[in-house]
């Protein structure tokens, strides 16, 4: 009796050894990447341009000439593709001492910078000479940047100091609208701690919080029109096209919102694996039928704007908090393998990948055919975006680097900001 009880024994172990190997093997397989093709969801005739992106108060218009960058990352589809034609080499005419980190880069507009510091100091400074017009002191933490529309520029605000809190039950975060010439408030709303660049569209504010809200707020006066709610924190921006708003969210979905109602189009997840799936810190971008997103598994993810569906994936090496830059059905992502990888817009496959000096942190921004990017050693390179060849370095930075207007480019460094011109 004892000889068949350790048979059976060995069986009923050989049995689970073999269910856990046969579901490492299909979980494994779910987490394989997946190519990509240009015949399903994808626009290849239609390249993201102004008109489509536009962040005032109707996307369609042309932007306003006083506002050559209203907001992270350029447009309302966060393309990060602005028409500006500067290219290296520069020389500096300025330099602004911010005094701690900058993690996001300003908005440019009216003829100043506006932008904020990781303690929640919120500066505006000249375009042309980099001195202060005004300050505002919030009083807490702060990781975003914001939008400019009218006269108005809008910011979020996280909660206050300790930052960086691992328990955030309780704690509270700040939409302001600022006059934008004399730094006085308009309005402020509480909503929960936000890292959320503010998106500027349809005469509404929409950002999202740590609570997993997405929030419509009439810009007039910062009163809720609508809100979503998501299974867990939001810490991205939100993106904009075709009607529809594109944010992802710490419960490792995408989701896809009516921007004029908050009824759910559509919800997406990263793909399955051994583990905890991947989460979303970065800020989709929208172009070609597709919206591109990073994920905290590693991988850069293109999913159909339409429908949802999973259209490609591709592994890096490491986290994608990078938000991706879209040029010439080329998307652009950085990862903390250290490397800026291109990948083809349609199928996902690497046209070229570079390995930088450190981590890869912040998101890349592609200007008159160059792709400029920053490490977390505090280097920005500038290269050539079609093959990857290094054009420009310089000895600063460390997340997003920069914005421009025709006149200058503005480099984000670690505490620091430089005005400069092409020599």
């Amino acid at each position: 009796m004892r000889r068949w009880i350790l048979v059976g024994a060995a069986a009923l172990l050989l049995a689970a050894g073999g269910a856990v190997a046969a579901y490492v093997l299909y979980v494994s397989r779910q987490a394989e990447d997946v190519r990509g093709s240009s015949t399903e969801e994808f626009v290849a005739s239609v390249e993201p341009t102004e008109a489509e992106t536009e962040t005032g108060p109707a996307p369609g218009g042309a932007q306003p000439v006083d506002v050559p960058w209203p907001t992270y990352g350029y447009d309302a589809a966060r393309v990060r593709n602005p028409p500006y034609d500067h290219r290296p080499p520069y020389r500096g005419i300025w330099r602004f001492r911010a005094r701690n980190l900058v993690e996001f880069p300003p908005a440019v507009g009216r003829g100043r910078l506006y932008f904020a510091n990781n303690s929640g100091v919120m500066f505006a400074i000249s375009a042309r000479t980099g001195k202060r017009a005004w300050k505002f002191a919030s009083g807490r933490c702060q990781a975003a940047s914001p939008a400019i529309s009218g006269s108005l520029v809008y910011m979020t605000f996280l909660n206050r100091p300790p930052c960086n809190r691992k328990k955030t039950k309780g704690l509270t975060g700040e939409v302001i609208a600022f006059y934008a010439g004399s730094g006085k408030i308009k309005w402020r709303r509480q909503i929960g701690p936000s890292e959320s660049s503010p998106l500027v569209a349809f005469g509404r504010v929409y950002v999202g919080d740590w609570r997993g809200y997405v929030y419509s707020l009439r810009a007039r006066d910062g009163k809720v029109m609508w809100q979503f709610r998501t299974g867990g924190q939001i810490k991205s921006a939100i993106a904009y096209a075709g009607g529809r708003l594109f944010v992802g969210s710490y419960d490792s979905k995408l989701y896809a919102l009516d921007a004029r109602t908050g009824k759910l189009a559509w919800r997406a997840a990263a793909q399955k694996r051994l583990g905890k799936r991947g989460k979303f810190y970065s800020t989709p971008a929208v172009a070609y039928g597709r919206v591109y997103v990073g994920g905290t598994d590693g991988k850069v993810y293109s999913f159909g704007a339409g429908s949802g569906k999973l259209r490609w994936s591709h592994s890096t090496g490491g986290y994608v908090y990078s938000s991706p830059a879209i040029w010439q059905q080329t998307v652009y992502a950085g990862s903390y393998s250290k490397k800026l990888i291109a990948f083809d817009a349609a199928t996902g496959d690497v046209k070229w990948q570079f390995k930088a000096n450190g981590e890869i942190s912040g998101s890349p921004t592609v200007m008159a055919g160059l792709v400029y990017f920053s490490t977390l050693t505090e280097r920005t390179y500038a290269l050539d975006a079609r093959t990857g060849d290094v054009a420009w370095t310089f000895p600063d930075g460390k997340y997003t680097p920069l914005a421009a207007d025709s006149k200058r480019i503005y480099i984000v460094g670690h505490a620091r900001l430089y005005g400069l011109v092409p020599r």
